[in-house]
């Protein structure tokens, strides 16, 4: 396990030294969410983290996932404190954030969260204020959500810059992903939804289920969903998992992980108009739980 972290801590470390200098960027938040479990949605989240960092920006992964927080799982890393603790009021924000031997800045989930998607919106607002002191802690914050359109996750995820939906090209995973997505423009007609065909057997696959996505949302929901990329199946990313390694680090040359990597630039290059709704990621999350905490 020794010999392990500090492998993985020279990849980081050069992978660093290779975007030295680079002006940084404002901070974007970027949400990772599903219409299913089961699609690889936190591992896909970990490694677009990790690529970001590897191309030298600061990179902060908070696992919001209010039914399975295990984003820390994967990174095989065992952070002092969750959020959890935090919303239990035992340590600061700040010292939640743990960083790990590879760069990425994690912020663990943990028991207490499924708690926050049932807080009332005065007992949120002073949590979110607070929350507000991560936007000076990175460029990036990359949102493992939940699965599946419950009010927690959605609330999330369109507080974000732009989302992510993750599927696969099985036929119910589809059908949820379009769910997701309609579920997010009903609430948001103006959302930034970025489509992610995960474990494709074939490029084929992959083409036709972005397509039949892409399409019905267009013809039905008038809006435009972009095709970021597809994941292959890729023995790479189970030996990864099984190795508590992320595979853009651990399998570099995997095709999973050359995947990523474009995908990452891809988000990096775009350029994403303003918010919808102005303020913060955490203000604009804060008005999101305010407004159906008030409807109650």
């Amino acid at each position: 396990m020794f010999d392990q972290a500090s492998r993985l801590r020279e990849l980081a470390a050069a992978y660093r030294n290779q975007a030295a200098g680079r002006a940084p960027r404002r901070f974007e938040a970027i949400a990772v969410t599903s219409g299913k479990g089961g699609v690889g949605k936190t591992n896909l989240a970990v490694n677009l983290a990790q690529v970001l960092v590897k191309d030298g920006h600061e990179v902060l992964l908070m696992d919001v996932d209010l039914g399975l927080a295990n984003a820390n799982i994967l990174l095989g890393t065992v952070p002092p404190y969750h959020l959890g603790h935090f919303l239990r009021g035992e340590v600061d924000i700040l010292q939640v954030i743990h960083r790990t031997d590879t760069g990425l800045k994690l912020i663990a989930g943990g028991s207490g969260l499924v708690e926050l998607g049932s807080l009332t919106a005065a007992q949120l607002r002073p949590i979110l204020r607070s929350l507000e002191r991560l936007e000076g802690e990175a460029e990036y914050l990359i949102l493992d959500t939940g699965a599946g359109v419950g009010d927690a996750v959605l609330e999330f995820a369109l507080a974000a810059d732009q989302v992510l939906v993750v599927t696969t090209p099985e036929p119910t995973a589809m059908a949820d992903a379009y769910t997701m997505i309609k579920a997010l423009v009903a609430r948001d007609p103006g959302a930034r939804i970025r489509l992610v065909v995960n474990q494709a057997e074939r490029p084929e696959d992959a083409q036709r289920a972005a397509e039949r996505i892409v399409t019905t949302a267009r013809n039905f929901l008038g809006v435009e969903v972009v095709h970021l990329g597809t994941v292959p199946r890729d023995p790479h990313v189970w030996q990864s998992v099984r190795r508590r390694v992320p595979y853009v680090l651990g399998y570099p040359a995997s095709p999973a992980a050359r995947a990523v990597e474009a995908m990452a630039s891809r988000l990096v290059g775009a350029q994403v108009p303003a918010p919808s709704a102005p303020g913060s990621f955490f203000g604009r999350l804060a008005s999101l739980f305010g407004r159906r905490s008030s409807s109650l």
